[in-house]
């Protein structure tokens, strides 16, 4: 699959937005599903949000669910995911993956352990 290259990331204020991106080298992005995680200090990693390869379905978890946008670029091989009315509670290192699944029965839970390629983590942190 290759590497990913995360960017984006940093500080901001609460209700604020950032924006983060994943670009791969090697194999198209498209051919494999993109999913976005996060892991805060003393929690287990967790999944956030996820678009499938084969028409482009997007997940989220429930805690980001009308706040977070994941999209894909296939011509530039790079996954986007807006962070929008952010909270402290998004704070956390945030990765990304690839060669997992996403489909109906994503769950942000154990999306953890089905994604093999990860991206180096990037930080988000969220002022109160």
């Amino acid at each position: 699959q290759g590497n990913l290259l995360q960017s984006g990331g940093g500080l901001v204020q609460a209700g604020g937005s950032l924006s983060l991106a994943c670009s791969a080298s090697g194999a198209p992005f498209y051919i494999n599903a993109i999913g976005w995680f996060r892991q805060a200090p003393g929690k287990e990693r967790e999944g956030v949000s996820c678009i499938s390869s084969s028409d482009g379905s997007t997940y989220y978890a429930d805690s980001v669910k009308g706040r977070f946008t994941i999209t894909r670029d296939n011509a530039k091989n790079t996954v986007y995911l807006q962070m929008n009315s952010l909270k402290p509670e998004d704070t956390a290192v945030y990765y990304c993956a690839t060669d997992g699944y996403c489909g109906s029965s994503w769950s942000p839970l154990s999306a953890v352990y089905e994604y093999d390629y990860w991206g180096q983590g990037t930080q988000v942190t969220v002022s109160s």
